[in-house]
């Protein structure tokens, strides 16, 4: 096996475009990749780009009607049906949507057959992360869920047992539904509670389907929930899952959007804490998955301020070259950031709030905290289905 990660890249992701007035601007796909570079990961890294999806993989979680009707919007985006979630302001047709949606998610599966192959230890593609499409429809700026269909392909190579962590602030929603009865799959989702966002699902109380009891996981965190919450709740559900599970392959997904920055969401979470969870996560693939590490990007809608500088940092991490979080950025980045946008980038890669503190779970738990209240929902749903003590 290569030591080496991959970044997927290809230029042409960046028409995931639906349109000047949509929160997702493609521009934060081209300014992570600029950043990227500035910072001389391209050194470390294998930068490949794989071909996109083609109709038999597309079909492993999507329903061919559904990837027919993408395809007639895509050609003819006035004529899009929107009973499949197409044509709608979450989800706008556009032209050529099918054949970009396509290539993000062969970037995707392209990173899982490396990992899976042996070609990359870890590989990136931070144009992925599209979570919440569903089997015959779009959803919430998703057209194909590339997520879902990495780790179809996985099980197609032969994989028995993969991990999928996310923590957007949004449920995984797609990906728990792709998964919801295979044992195969572990789906595990810190986001914001349903009550306040966004899809209104990713309950304690879901937890699997009759033949894979246990097998999704969901952590529903209060608005408002900063960093020392939400890292806590990282550490108070996850390792010990994956510690059971041991999974051949984790896949992960580093959405932007928990950021106090976000426009669209609640959470109160810095680009350290966001750190934090990549690094966990990739010491979690070498504990636990010998090192196989697909991660991807997903949610993030502060496109100047957020989200180039967590996914470099996502990166970084996987390249085996993090970057500390005092470093100044380079001043040519900030310069093309003025250009392309006319807004000030920032300075250097951390909010301020490195190290992250928080407290273990192991240390006991307030029952009357909302945040450990969170925790505690999610372990009692799930843990004893998966023969784990609450």
């Amino acid at each position: 096996m290569s030591g080496r990660a991959q970044l997927m890249w290809d230029e042409a992701v960046t028409g995931y475009d639906f349109g000047p007035d949509h929160p997702m601007d493609p521009v934060r796909l081209a300014l992570t990749r600029r950043l990227v570079d500035a910072f001389g990961l391209d050194r470390d890294v294998d930068v490949v780009a794989a071909k996109p999806a083609g109709e038999s993989t597309l079909r492993l979680v999507h329903r061919e009607d559904y990837v027919e009707a993408v395809k007639a919007a895509s050609a003819d985006p006035e004529a899009a049906d929107g009973s499949y979630g197409i044509g709608t302001l979450d989800d706008p047709a556009f032209a050529g949507m099918h054949e970009v949606s396509a290539l993000i998610a062969g970037q995707s599966v392209g990173a899982a057959e490396a990992v899976w192959r042996g070609d990359a230890l870890h590989a990136v593609n931070f144009a992925g992360g599209l979570h919440h499409a569903m089997p015959g429809s779009a959803s919430g700026f998703c057209i194909y869920n590339d997520a879902a269909l990495a780790i179809a392909r996985l099980l197609e190579l032969g994989a028995e047992r993969v991990a999928y962590i996310d923590v957007d602030v949004h449920h995984g929603d797609g990906v728990q539904a792709a998964f919801w009865d295979d044992p195969r799959v572990l789906t595990v989702s810190l986001h914001e509670h349903p009550r306040t966002l966004f899809p209104q699902t990713g309950w304690p109380e879901e937890t699997g389907g009759p033949n894979a009891e246990g097998s999704a996981v969901n952590v529903a965190l209060p608005a408002g929930t900063g960093d020392a919450g939400w890292v806590r709740a990282f550490h108070a559900v996850v390792p010990e899952l994956i510690a059971d599970f041991r999974p051949q392959v984790l896949v992960t997904q580093h959405g932007a959007d928990t950021h106090f920055e976000d426009p669209l969401a609640h959470l109160a979470v810095s680009l350290d804490a966001q750190r934090a969870v990549q690094v966990g996560c990739h010491d979690l693939a070498h504990e636990y998955a010998g090192g196989r590490w697909v991660a991807l990007g997903g949610g993030g809608y502060a496109v100047v301020e957020v989200v180039p500088r967590s996914w470099t940092h996502l990166v970084a991490v996987a390249a085996g070259r993090p970057i500390e979080p005092e470093t100044v950025i380079p001043e040519g980045w900030r310069q093309e950031v003025f250009a392309r946008t006319r807004q000030l980038a920032p300075a250097r890669m951390t909010d301020g709030r490195w190290p992250v503190a928080f407290s273990g779970w192991e240390s006991g738990y307030d029952p009357a905290d909302r945040l450990d209240q969170a925790v505690l929902a999610a372990r009692k749903a799930a843990y004893p289905l998966r023969g784990l003590l609450p």
